[in-house]
């Protein structure tokens, strides 16, 4: 019975890649709703000029320096708990080993191209259980990076620490938090 209970866990969090497309469209949609249907962009304001704005309006760097590490916990959480974790690593795992076998036998064609078939079989299956979070954090990212869009535009287009854009500001104190976070809380 458990054993029965472990497989659909882990079909439920293996999935396909149907509802990460439609997923994906809405999110792209909504996007481009944005200026065309004020509700969206009204509600978006609603929530976050009052909290995320407030934080930005504070301290521009400390604040967005927050926004961007609660943004990336969050996602960090949801990719943890979104995914089969134990699949993931040992996909991982397996992957670094099959390296391994390919520097060894570089000068053998036949092995190599072998390894690199294996390899690439092995591709979608891992991107489906690893873009699994997307399902449920693509929409709130795009609404809040078109947020952020017109939060700095209306503040004059501002530059970060070194000149940086709200943009690269962002992308790059994301990888940073996330590489610790995920770390920290062990995500494959």
């Amino acid at each position: 019975m458990e054993e029965t209970n472990l497989k659909k866990d882990k079909n439920a969090k293996e999935g396909s890649f149907a509802p990460l497309i439609i997923f994906m469209i809405l999110a792209m949609v909504l996007a481009g709703l944005w200026d065309k249907i004020p509700i969206i962009k009204n509600s978006i304001h609603y929530i976050l000029d009052p909290s995320a704005g407030v934080l930005l309006n504070w301290k521009l760097n400390l604040g967005m320096l927050i926004i961007v590490f609660v943004i990336t916990t969050i996602t960090t959480i949801v990719q943890k708990y979104a995914t089969d974790q134990k699949t993931l690593k040992e996909m991982r795992k397996e992957q670094k080993e099959m390296q391994k076998q390919m520097n060894e036998f570089k000068n053998n064609p036949d092995k190599l191209m072998e390894l690199q078939k294996k390899q690439f079989a092995m591709m979608p299956k891992q991107m489906k259980l690893s873009m699994r979070a997307i399902i449920y954090t693509g929409i709130p990212f795009i609404l809040f990076f078109r947020w952020f869009n017109d939060y700095f535009i209306a503040a004059g287009s501002p530059r970060f620490w070194l000149g940086l854009s709200w943009f690269w500001f962002y992308l790059i104190f994301a990888m940073i938090f996330g590489s610790f976070l995920r770390k920290w809380f062990d995500v494959a």
